[in-house]
């Protein structure tokens, strides 16, 4: 899997991101092109932000148990799986000040680079080492930017 925290994969994100503008029509999926990027911000806001409220105990632990391999392996990601309630948006959102937000949280997220992640504590799910963090931020997008066929 391509190493987010490298400027050269960064810089290759953020051009697929770039390519994508508010007609981009999804390939798979019920999210359009502003949502999807305003999804993909989530686990950045979870990071950064504050702004999503830590699962209670038990709801960890199913997370940690059930979810945490498919969220931070290897694997890509199936077509259509489902999402969690936490990355589910609904509503209208500002294309540019989405894909903007991205940016900044890429840029942001490899200039800290994986040593700033190594060990850090993940909301849902424990403490990461650097590769489960690099497998979650990137695996995410690049799911997300191919269902936008970029």
């Amino acid at each position: 899997m391509k190493n987010i925290f490298q400027p050269d994969v960064t810089s290759e994100v953020i051009n697929r991101i770039n390519k994508l503008t508010p007609a981009t029509n999804q390939l798979w999926g019920k999210m359009n092109v502003s949502q999807m990027l305003a999804h993909c911000n989530v686990n950045y806001e979870m990071v950064y932000d504050n702004t999503h409220p830590k699962p209670k105990f038990f709801m960890k632990l199913l997370m940690k148990a059930f979810i945490k391999n498919l969220v931070v392996g290897e694997k890509p990601y199936k077509k259509n799986l489902h999402t969690a309630p936490s990355f589910l948006i609904a509503d209208e959102r500002e294309f540019e000040k989405e894909k903007t937000r991205l940016i900044d949280y890429l840029n942001k997220t490899q200039q800290l680079g994986e040593v700033h992640f190594d060990g850090k504590e993940s909301l849902s799910f424990g403490k990461l080492n650097k590769t489960q963090w690099n497998n979650m931020f990137y695996k995410h997008l690049d799911h997300h930017l191919s269902q936008f066929g970029v």
